[in-house]
């Protein structure tokens, strides 16, 4: 009965404010009005609104209680008061006693330090903070839920407000005069890699509501079901028109999981409980849009942010849907147009389906100002050949439409409105990268074999069936490192044994032969699994991750091995176990393997022909147990990155300290040269599958150390066959044994020298 009287005096306060907004006032005048409703039908003493202006400034645009002198006058900057911080964190904030938090601002000119109580919301729309809506009270005031959310749905209902009046200039928003017409550079992440230029086109997500409040609910929510099916239909043509194209079956398990969020029932039934409470559909959506927005930004995980983005892409969708021949007609028409024009897509975030919708050969590049590498999109366009930067800070604010922008994914650097100057030599640089491609594109058939004919494996590191072609293009002699957690977090549930054996079967079919080293689930840390909630951890990459967290519930293990022995079915079977910090968990993990062995014969299943367990050596406490180790193990793969990042007490993510120590050092070239000459007297092959073998002058070191197999990314093979064809090994490695004498924190620039003096191509 209580929500039931909620929704009818929410309803009545979301009419008021739509007949002052439908009102021939201007828009200061309404919005005089409209904080004099608000407070009236809170029972407030105080309401007032804050708006963005240029310089991150929230100005005082109208009150109901404070001094109307100080309209216009009190400015607050984002992050300043409480006001500011519900600004800077886009959350909602109750207290009973305002002047009592440390973030209390006091401005004289406003009159409100007889007011105890505050409530302050955001005002949100299109995902950005455009001001704040505040209450206050006299009294100390406890102020409830209903309360909370009543606000957070009229500063929504004002979002709509000031986006369609004269308040502010559309370009008051974004970037301050002048600056928008200077060249700029910006820094991101990689999210793949490539060189790519063209004109800007800003992904824009239309948000534009029509109606606030509904007239009649249950007309609304019919309107809004056939919408959500209609959206359904949509996606599954657009699966189908995928599903025949050459996307490659990892584009269709993206799109799969995408779809299943379009099902999912939690923020379907959010908007309809917006709609019952006096919300129109569109305006229920977008609601639902804010708060999620509003959610995301409290959340630290990127696989769970990327995730919440799909919902917000659907969400965006679905208002299409809801505008059908409207929306859906101008969206054809911006597809028309950008249709054979070489452009680079800006936007806040993308969904895969909304990369999808502008067809293939017109999007050069993508630039985002979120994003990850286990962004569906990021996949998406991995199998498209488009580059992608991710979180890059500003974006949006700085990039105008039509802009000549250059990208360098490899580096993950982007060059917004560049001279023409820089614009030839970045074009000359494409030109010598085909002409670089070319000559590596003739060589892949030539051994990689030194000048004193000691032979390098180059491999491959996959984890998607996309890579596989790489294979055949790059010749590499085998997949080095498979990782098969993608398939685990592109699932809303833990994927079954048929399903992980179909996924394994199509790797080994597709490798035709050759060897794939499958390394079993590397979950937790940074990639969580939705599925599998897990502790806050203050060191995830230490924390429970990889053969820990499959060892503490070996049911998962057993799946993923006994799918392995069925997709392999008579061929080899390569097997690897990652983080492993003593000999006593890859014992354990071996035992779970036999017992699936054992199960498999007991069921007359066929069994591998063969079979090589091996280990990961990422923990720098198995350097002190490699004689045990190495009697148990068949193979032995250094991933590097975790290695160096433990061995140096380094986080690799954090700016500050990832490159302060080089894993060139002699420290870490004496303890690499002692594993190899470990694994070497035990008969063990050693690999490095790591960052650290995919770039030339650290492989050619990695070589001279005694290193006979390398596993890397496939644009890192083409380069490393011909650096490892110019030099001869034997030479290097004495070299390499006399520059090993010292504690230099670095030996890149002795080794540089040495790659020069001896023509290396490096």
């Amino acid at each position: 009965m209580a929500d039931a009287t909620n929704w009818v005096g929410s309803r009545l306060l979301l009419r008021r404010l739509r007949d002052v907004m439908a009102g021939a006032d201007d828009a200061q005048s309404r919005l005089d009005q409209v904080v004099t409703i608000i407070a009236r039908d809170m029972v407030a003493e105080v309401c007032s609104i804050y708006l963005l202006r240029p310089g991150d400034i929230l100005e005082l645009f109208a009150t109901e209680g404070l001094l109307k002198t100080a309209v216009h006058r009190t400015r607050l900057r984002v992050g300043e008061g409480l006001v500011g911080d519900v600004a800077a964190h886009a959350r909602s904030l109750s207290l009973d006693e305002a002047q009592d938090h440390p973030q209390f601002a006091y401005r004289p000119e406003t009159g409100e330090e007889i007011y105890h109580s505050f409530l302050g919301v955001p005002i949100l729309r299109g995902g950005r903070v455009r001001g704040v809506l505040t209450i206050q009270n006299q009294s100390r005031r406890n102020y409830t839920e209903e309360e909370i959310e009543t606000l957070e749905t009229v500063a929504m209902v004002l979002a709509e407000l000031i986006a369609g009046s004269e308040l502010a200039s559309p370009n008051e928003f974004t970037a301050a005069d002048g600056i928008a017409l200077k060249p700029l550079r910006l820094e991101g992440a990689r999210l793949n890699g490539g060189l790519a230029m063209g004109k800007a086109v800003i992904h824009e997500r239309r948000t534009k509501i029509s109606q606030v409040v509904a007239e009649d609910p249950a007309t609304e929510l019919d309107r809004f079901d056939e919408a959500v099916q209609r959206m359904h239909r949509a996606l599954d043509e657009m699966m189908e028109e995928v599903g025949g194209q050459r996307a490659g079956e990892e584009h269709m398990e993206v799109l799969e999981a995408y779809r299943m969020f379009a099902e999912d029932r939690g923020w379907l039934t959010r908007i309809r409980e917006g709609i019952r409470s006096g919300l129109s559909a569109d305006a229920s959506v977008a609601k639902a849009l804010s708060d999620t927005r509003a959610r995301m930004a409290q959340i630290t995980d990127p696989y769970l942010r990327e995730r919440i983005l799909d919902i917000e892409d659907l969400a965006y969708r679905l208002l299409q849907h809801l505008h059908e021949g409207e929306e859906g007609a101008e969206g054809e028409e911006r597809r028309r147009l950008r249709k054979g024009r070489k452009t680079v897509l800006v936007a806040r975030s993308l969904g895969p389906a909304e990369l999808l919708d502008y067809g293939r050969g017109s999007v050069q590049a993508v630039v985002l100002e979120e994003g990850s590498a286990t962004a569906h999109v990021s996949i998406v366009a991995r199998s498209l050949g488009i580059p992608v930067i991710g979180q890059v800070a500003g974006l949006l604010d700085k990039v105008e439409p039509d802009d000549d922008m250059l990208i360098d994914g490899d580096n993950a650097v982007v060059v917004i409105r560049p001279g023409e100057d820089v614009q030839q030599t970045f074009a000359e640089g494409m030109e010598q990268g085909v002409r670089r491609q070319a000559v590596y594109t003739a060589a892949r058939d030539l051994p990689a074999v030194t000048r004193d004919g000691v032979e390098v494996s180059l491999n491959l590191n996959a984890g998607l069936l996309l890579d596989l072609p790489s294979l055949r293009e790059a010749n590499a002699a085998g997949i080095g490192l498979y990782r098969t957690e993608i398939l685990f977090m592109v699932r809303g549930e833990l994927p079954g044994v048929d399903e992980q054996t179909r996924a394994y079967r199509r790797v080994m079919d597709q490798a035709d032969g050759k060897r794939v080293v499958f390394r079993t689930l590397d979950a937790g840390g940074d990639k969580l699994l939705p599925y599998m909630p897990v502790a806050r951890e203050e060191n995830p990459a230490m924390g429970w991750r990889a053969i820990r967290m499959t060892l503490d519930r070996p049911f998962m293990l057993r799946q993923q091995l006994r799918a392995l022995i069925r997709a392999v079915a008579g061929r080899r079977l390569d097997v690897m176990f990652p983080m492993v910090a003593e000999v006593t968990e890859f014992v354990a993990a071996r035992e779970i393997l036999d017992l699936e062995l054992a199960r498999a014969n007991e069921r007359g299943e066929p069994l591998p022909r063969e079979i090589a367990v091996g280990c990961m050596l990422e923990v720098p406490s198995l350097l002190f147990q490699l004689p045990q180790l190495l009697a148990r193990v068949d193979f032995l793969a250094v991933g590097s990155n975790d290695l160096m990042q433990f061995l140096y007490a380094s986080d690799r993510g954090n700016i500050a300290v990832s490159e302060r120590y080089d894993i060139l050092s002699a420290g870490s070239l004496r303890m690499l040269r002692e594993v190899v000459r470990e694994a070497d007297a035990a008969g063990v092959p050693v690999s490095v599958c790591g960052e650290m073998a995919g770039r030339p002058l650290e492989a050619m070191a990695l070589v001279g150390l005694g290193f006979r197999s390398l596993s890397m990314a496939a644009s890192s093979i083409g380069p490393a066959r011909l650096m490892i064809r110019s030099l001869d090994a034997a030479r290097l490695s004495g070299f390499i044994d006399s520059a090993l004498v010292g504690t230099a924190p670095s030996l890149r620039n002795v080794l540089c020298n040495y790659a020069r003096d001896h023509d290396l191509r490096v």
